[in-house]
């Protein structure tokens, strides 16, 4: 009984999701157009946005000024300026358009966006490290590079849950563990995720517009390891002071056992069957597409979303319930983001096409400040990006400045290569700079603050850390990179 009524609580809560996406699967059936629908943004006006900004700035806002009510209400929220948009954009551009509009975002996007969300965080969930770990500087420096590698692979998130406890256990006896979880979500919650589309969203966004897989990992290697390099350089020095006022007799007292060991281990192969799926959409290409109502779906990428889920329930099949439990795994944190994207993802259409028309359209004067002589002014891309990527989420305002940029991929990988990595190194590097940066951000400092470690204010945690630390850096990547 107790377990119905969970499924039944499950439902209700993915209903909002179902409800947004329903009427475009219905209206679906009933095309008989031979022509395909098209959205011109230039007849669209600055209003359009406000929906878009609305769940931007509610995901912002909310749960920093009302928490409790965003914990129960925020799927609400999501449907609520979803269909703000959508009833007054069926009116203007008509039903078949609309209609396309919210199968191309769903279908192409927004569908193959969650399920490999849902593939990392359940597989990464059923992994679990064990063993008596001591946190002094050095195996805290090992922990936190540990995960900024893993990050690039099994996503921020998944690198994120995977090491947060471990690490909060080796540290448990010390007096000074703030820096370390703001150190944490600096590499393994952030920076760590910038060398392949896995890594975090906004990359995978990028790879569903046509960016080839490893384009990041050789773009981005670079940038990253100097943010690395240089993070891991200041956190040892900073540790080590801390380190030096604790009382090492405490050491005794971690729990454990002293041989560390892997719970769940077979869940590393299916990581690499996730990587495999990935790849396989970006190099297998037998031309055979589906069609829904003019969107077409490529065979590989259907295969691809396909794989992951098979690879999804085989993690949540074999894996034994005691591992989830102890890595205290709940559905509820990839219920928020699929609820809240379904909302980002339809409110972002009209966004995306005024951004499409250029100079034509209602955002020409932001186009035109992110050129200089005619060219793309690289270090414009990266601070705005960054900017809203801290303040808003990274994965749409990747969307937005990627189509700023033109949203051709082929150009963007070529003669405007720095352009897409200055909108790239933003939207994953500057996401560290709030805790609402980056979904694992707010996540890290949950479970951290459930561990009895009082973590930094919303404010004090820029005041405090990011701003004196990470925009130094961010400058000097400008010189450097942009």
């Amino acid at each position: 009984m107790v377990d119905m009524k969970k499924h039944q609580a499950l439902a209700w809560r993915w209903l909002p999701v179902l409800f947004l996406a329903a009427p475009g699967v219905i209206l679906a059936s009933g095309g008989g157009q031979t022509s395909v629908p098209h959205l011109d943004g230039s007849d669209l006006s600055i209003i359009w946005m406000i929906p878009f900004a609305g769940i931007l700035l509610s995901i912002a806002v909310f749960p920093l000024v009302a928490p409790r009510f965003w914990h129960h209400n925020f799927g609400k929220i999501s449907f609520f300026w979803g269909a703000i948009l959508v009833v007054p954009f069926i009116f203007k551009e008509g039903l078949s358009t609309a209609t396309y509009e919210l199968l191309h975002v769903g279908l192409l996007e927004y569908i193959p966006f969650i399920i490999l969300l849902l593939s990392l965080f359940t597989i990464s969930g059923g992994i679990r490290l064990t063993g008596r770990l001591v946190g002094s500087p050095g195996v805290n420096v090992v922990i936190l590079l540990l995960g900024t590698v893993l990050a690039s692979w099994m996503g921020t998130t998944g690198a994120a849950m995977l090491l947060v406890r471990p690490l909060l256990r080796a540290n448990k006896w010390r007096k000074h563990q703030v820096h370390t979880i703001v150190f944490f979500i600096f590499l393994v919650a952030n920076i760590g995720g910038s060398l392949t589309p896995l890594g975090d969203p906004p990359l995978f966004l990028g790879f569903l517009k046509g960016v080839d897989f490893f384009w990041t990992t050789k773009a981005m290697f670079l940038p990253m390891s100097f943010m690395v390099g240089s993070l891991l350089i200041i956190f040892f020095l900073l540790d080590s002071y801390y380190y030096r006022k604790e009382d090492l007799s405490q050491i005794e007292f971690i729990p454990g056992d002293k041989k560390l060991g892997l719970e769940g281990s077979f869940n590393i192969l299916l990581l690499g069957g996730v990587i495999a799926s990935v790849l396989l959409s970006g190099l297998w290409n037998p031309h055979q597409t589906f069609t829904v109502y003019h969107v077409e779906i490529e065979l590989q990428n259907l295969a691809r979303d396909i794989l992951l889920l098979v690879l999804t329930l085989m993690s949540w099949r074999l894996t034994p319930m005691v591992v989830r439990k102890a890595n205290e795994f709940t559905w509820f944190p990839i219920l928020e983001v699929a609820k809240l994207f379904a909302g980002i993802f339809v409110t972002i259409i009209p966004v995306i096409g005024i951004l499409r028309a250029g100079v034509d359209g209602a955002m020409a004067s932001v186009i035109e400040t992110l050129t200089r002589n005619g060219e793309p002014w690289n270090a414009m891309y990266f601070w705005r990006t960054g900017v809203l990527s801290s303040f808003l989420d990274n994965a749409p305002t990747y969307l937005v400045f990627f189509n700023a940029a033109g949203g051709n991929p082929v150009e963007l990988m070529g003669p405007f290569h720095n352009t897409l990595l200055a909108i790239s190194a933003g939207a994953v590097f500057m996401g560290a700079n709030t805790y609402i940066g980056n979904a694992p951000n707010f996540m890290v400092k949950s479970i951290a603050q459930e561990s009895g470690i009082v973590m930094p204010s919303f404010f004090g945690y820029m005041l405090k850390y990011s701003l004196p630390i990470l925009i130094p850096l961010f400058i000097l990547i400008t010189f450097i990179f942009f």
